[in-house]
Formats: structure tokens, sequence, C-alpha cells
């Protein structure tokens, strides 16, 4: 069963000098609960492979899942769960046809078209953002839970689950969940919170699920 929060990295917590301490630590307390997405831009092929190996023994032992961004071949080579795309990764049918049926394809669309496009595609969940304000991104407009209400209309027939992402507190949570979303996804949230753990926590606890 796809888990329902899917906490996201970027360069910076991936550099992080304590970023494997710290990820094994929320694998291990949160389990099944929660998606890892290994997400850095500008993080060597190589880097990414030593991180996504070092933690899938991890995941797997707390029935987490462990998903690459981009990165297909990193995602094939280290044994993870699956992939994150997006409109400038590998096709969604070509990423499938290397990692095979039983892998997670996730896909990150900026509108509903896109979205229902990739579920055509074979995508096993679409993440969809960014829906408020954040500190990684405050140039961007957020598109605020209209886009995942649209997003999920657009699904409707493949029932494709939704991924809320973007500026999304314990306290939005719920209105995420109303608008028709399966779950939510977080960076800063966890990663730059002192006790990732517990962060970790209490988005759990706000969408009601057991870690």
């Amino acid at each position: 069963m796809l888990a329902r929060l899917h906490l996201v990295t970027d360069d910076a917590v991936l550099r992080a000098a304590d970023f494997r301490e710290r990820a094994q630590a929320v694998l291990a307390a949160h389990g099944s609960a929660l998606a890892l997405h290994l997400r850095g831009h500008g993080v060597s092929g190589a880097e990414l492979f030593e991180l996504a190996r070092d933690l899938a023994f991890g995941a797997d032992g707390a029935g987490a899942e462990l998903l690459v961004n981009d990165r297909v071949d990193v995602a094939l080579a280290a044994g993870a769960d699956g992939v994150q795309l997006g409109r400038r990764s590998l096709p969604i049918a070509a990423a499938r046809a290397l990692l095979g049926a039983d892998a997670w394809i996730g896909y990150s669309a900026h509108g509903a078209e896109e979205a229902a496009q990739a579920a055509a595609d074979g995508a096993d969940f679409i993440l969809v953002g960014t829906l408020y304000r954040t500190a990684s991104h405050p140039e961007r407009e957020p598109a605020g839970v209209e886009r995942v209400r649209e997003t999920v209309a657009a699904l409707a027939p493949a029932e494709v689950p939704v991924i809320g992402i973007g500026g999304i507190t314990p306290e939005r949570v719920r209105e995420v969940l109303a608008a028709g979303a399966y779950g939510v996804a977080v960076l800063g949230g966890v990663w730059h919170a002192a006790d990732p753990v517990a962060a970790a926590a209490d988005y759990i606890a706000a969408l009601g699920v057991s870690g």
C-alpha cells in the first residue's frame, strides 16, 4: 500500500553531515507510514547511489518505501522501491520497462491535464503543487488546494492517488485531505526540524495513520 507521508529531500538536506543518521531514525520510527524520496538535482549519480544503497536496507526492514527522483538507473542499481519522475525525466513507460511491474512510479505534475496524461501512461501516483508558499521557492505563486481538487477530478476514472506538496504544515493537512488528496509530501517541515522523528510523527497523526 502506498504511504501517505512522503518525505522529500533537496541537495542541502542530502549533503548534511547527519542526514543518514536522521533518515535512518525516521525510517525506523515510522516504517510503512512513509516514503522517502531521495531528490538531489546537484548531487552526482555516485553520491545518490551510495545514499540509496545505504538507506535501502533500513527502509526495507522498516516497511517504508525508498524512491529516487529522476534517476531510474540509480534506483535500479541500489534496489530502491521506485522512482519519482517529472516532465524532464525518462518517460514513464521506459522507466516501467526497466524497473518492472512491482516498482512504484510517481509523477510530479503541475496541472490536471499533465497529471491525467501521466496516469494514462502508467504512473502509480501523482504529486501536485505548489499548494502553499514555501521557503525553498518563495517566488512561486501557490496554487492552493484547488489544484488538488482539479487533479483528483481529472484522475477520477483511474482513481490514481494524489499527493499534495508545497508548504504543507501539520495544521494544513486536514485541508489538503478534504480537497481529495491521498497524502502529503514534505521537505522543510521534517528535515529542517530539530527532531525529524517527532516532526514526522506530527504529520502522521494529522494524516490519521499509524507509523
